[in-house]
């Protein structure tokens, strides 16, 4: 064997010894609310998170006010292009008008945007709940649809206190946050 082969070898032996990266995906859950809209298009602009949420590693509090994540257990996808995509789906389910993330893939402007800025995204294992607040903004340009801000805080019990546990609670606080949403956009 040439020593290119053997680095190669030996090379090919230690990926396959690395560790396993393990993700969990927060699919959307889904919703019963069926709204007629005031709007044919909706905007979902790409969801702000805080830091915590927005990295890989999924993050729970442990104790009152200390935020962890220990790499074992990562998002499967970027947080903030989840949430966005997610939101967009459950709009898009609940409400009878176009509804897609930005940027916007139709042709033409959408009637309005709604922009998110979630200040908490967050499970703790000390109380079991997961908690989803934030802000909204819902604006319209070249219609007749007024502007508007929201605050929002969801609580949701988590099945589990752990981080799967939290990921669960997640999926249905984003689908309550959508429901919110789509009552605001509501004829």
């Amino acid at each position: 064997m040439t020593r290119t082969t053997l680095s190669l070898l030996a090379l090919t032996a230690l990926v396959a010894c690395g560790s396993t990266i393990t993700r969990l995906d927060a699919p959307p859950a889904a919703s019963t609310l069926q709204i007629p809209a005031a709007v044919d298009s909706v905007m979902i602009r790409t969801v702000s998170l805080p830091t915590y949420a927005a990295a890989e590693e999924i993050a729970l509090e442990t104790a009152p006010g200390v935020i962890t994540s220990d790499g074992d257990l990562l998002a499967a996808d970027d947080p903030s292009r989840a949430v966005t995509l997610a939101l967009t789906q459950s709009l898009d389910e609940i409400l009878n008008a176009t509804v897609g993330p930005d940027p916007w893939p139709f042709a033409g402007l959408p009637d309005v945007a709604v922009d998110i800025r979630i200040s908490e995204m967050l499970g703790s294992a000390v109380t079991g709940q997961f908690r989803l607040a934030g802000q909204y903004y819902i604006g319209g340009d070249g219609i007749d649809y007024p502007n508007s801000s929201r605050t929002f805080a969801y609580t949701v019990p988590m099945p589990t206190p752990d981080i799967p546990g939290a990921v669960v609670a997640q999926t249905a606080a984003v689908t309550q946050l959508a429901e919110g949403i789509a009552r605001r956009l509501a004829r």
